[in-house]
């Protein structure tokens, strides 16, 4: 009776909590910072190149025949570009790769204002390379600002997952996202004519690039680091109920502190786990499915190829060359203000319906597509259907599959797992964004319009394995979640524990005492296995 009305008054005492969440000014500025300076340079990397593309291209010719005597043939003007472009992916590749030793020594926030350099070592170059008349220096900037992107894709989703509280975890981990498409769309609008989008001034769209990374390093060390890291990592619990007060903007933490130190009882240490040994884990495997489609299909279900197909669409509608980069602002403005709406609706709606429902709209709106293209000189009105598809699948893609995958990454896994997870996602997700920039050239080829029915094909496939396996993770802990994919690994919540860490043990109650003694003193206790 007496276990009963303590269960009923922590029931009741969490739904106030829920009830109230603080949004602290630190909370915010350490979002919107972490952000500016490592999401929004990805998105904006993707579409500065897109602007300049023949101005570069003809400085590639003018570099080539000032050294050779003779201009470039065009399969290897080509065969450059296509490097020049693609490269970017092998860097966020290498950047993926090496970000988990790098948040395990620095932390989470000092990585995201250390990978700075490699922003700005990566502007020096960019912008640099006309001046000095070398691509080669363009190209090597690209694979360094791919590094940067590599690590802030994986450091950034980590940090914000980990400073948030749970009722708004989806929403302020959809920052990422957002940030994301208003990169995109601010590489558009510098693209313009009027901007930096003519001959001489290209290399100010990549000299741009600064400005961002020097606002992070300007503002984010005055915040706080993730307090789950201080706590559980670091041991130093007097930082981390600073830290907590800091972006919860209340004075008394006791109950977040309690509930971190709660799973790290159930995980009963906090070393950090290898890939290895997370792959082997088989307490996370469904969950490491789970990652690796939505991350695999976050890149191959098409939105690329889109990209590819705008320009020509809006021509065939009957738009002037000269209007079309104007109107090709709508795609990017479209793309925001799904992402801001996602973000909005995440903590009501939940992460399923929003990832499920935005690939079924994408293989409805690629069917219809599918369907206009190929019979668009036939019907006068058909290229104004295409360009309706074209932002309903832009759309579609960010009010779920295009922010949401981060999200999960962050909230299947304990605190010793993440940053295993997050290279693991990275890797997935920079490959496939490599096979995409390989492969795409030859689907269209072989199947023109109908192209698009093979990422019809993909996304049915991603909705259709996310229906039956992933369950929902809003205003949950990562014990509640790890429960919802229990029976599908097939182990009881105590063999989780013994799957998670397979060695031989002290006592529990021995174990706590040292983790709580260790925590209180800010020291690591190296008995703590």
């Amino acid at each position: 009776m007496e276990n009963k009305q303590q269960s009923n008054g922590m029931t009741k005492g969490n739904n106030a909590v829920k009830k109230k969440v603080n949004w602290s000014v630190s909370l915010i500025v350490a979002s919107l910072t972490g952000a500016f300076g490592s999401s929004f340079l990805y998105g904006y990397n993707l579409s500065v190149v897109n602007a300049p593309a023949g101005y570069i291209k003809k400085f590639y010719n003018e570099t080539w025949e000032r050294r050779y005597g003779f201009s470039v043939d065009e399969g290897t003007l080509t065969l450059l570009w296509s490097i020049t472009v693609s490269i970017f992916a092998i860097g966020g590749l290498v950047g993926a790769i090496i970000v988990t030793p790098i948040v395990k020594f620095f932390g989470r926030k000092c990585t995201l204002v250390l990978n700075n350099v490699f922003a700005v070592a990566a502007v020096l170059l960019m912008s640099l390379s006309l001046l000095a008349g070398s691509f080669e220096m363009l190209i090597l900037g690209r694979v360094i600002m791919g590094v940067d992107a590599g690590i802030s894709l994986s450091a950034l989703p980590m940090y914000l997952s980990e400073i948030s509280p749970k009722e708004i975890r989806g929403s302020l981990g959809q920052v990422t996202a957002i940030f994301i498409c208003i990169g995109v769309f601010t590489g558009q609008v510098l693209g313009l004519p009027e901007i930096f989008g003519q001959e001489s001034r290209w290399p100010f769209l990549f000299g741009a690039i600064i400005v961002p990374s020097l606002i992070q390093v300007v503002i984010l060390p005055f915040l706080p680091e993730s307090p789950r890291y201080l706590l559980l990592e670091k041991h130093n619990r007097s930082k981390a109920e600073k830290a907590f007060q800091r972006f919860l903007g209340k004075d008394d933490v006791s109950h977040e502190i309690e509930e971190v130190l709660a799973e790290s009882r159930v995980q009963r240490n906090t070393k950090l786990v290898s890939i290895v040994q997370l792959l082997r884990t088989r307490a996370v495997r469904w969950q490491i499915v789970t990652v690796v489609v939505t991350m695999g299909c976050y890149q191959l279900c098409g939105l690329n190829a889109i990209w590819y197909y705008t320009n020509n669409i809006f021509s065939e509608s009957g738009i002037s060359h000269d209007t079309i980069p104007y109107v090709t602002l709508s795609t990017g403005a479209v793309e925001t203000l799904a992402a801001v709406f996602s973000g909005l609706v995440i903590e009501r709606l939940g992460r399923r319906p929003l990832l499920i429902g935005g690939f079924g709209l994408m293989i409805v709106f690629f069917a219809v597509l599918t369907v206009s293209l190929t019979l668009q000189n036939t019907v006068h009105w058909l290229p104004y259907l295409s360009i309706f598809c074209i932002l309903a699948i832009i759309a579609s893609f960010c009010i779920g599959p295009g922010g949401i995958p981060f999200v999960l990454t962050g909230e299947f896994f304990q605190q010793s797992q993440r940053p295993a997870a997050f290279m693991i996602a990275g890797t997935v997700n920079w490959l496939s964004n490599f096979a995409v920039g390989l492969l795409f050239p030859f689907i269209q080829a072989g199947l023109q319009t109908y192209c698009f029915l093979v990422f019809a094909g993909i996304c049915l496939a991603g909705a259709t394995y996310l229906f039956f396996v992933l369950p929902e993770t809003k205003n949950k802990t990562f014990h509640e979640i790890s429960q919802g994919f229990a029976k599908r690994n097939k182990v009881t919540l105590e063999m989780q524990e013994m799957n998670h860490y397979p060695v031989e043990r002290k006592s529990s109650e021995q174990q706590e005492s040292n983790f709580t003694s260790s925590v209180d003193n800010g020291e690591t206790k190296k008995g703590i296995v």
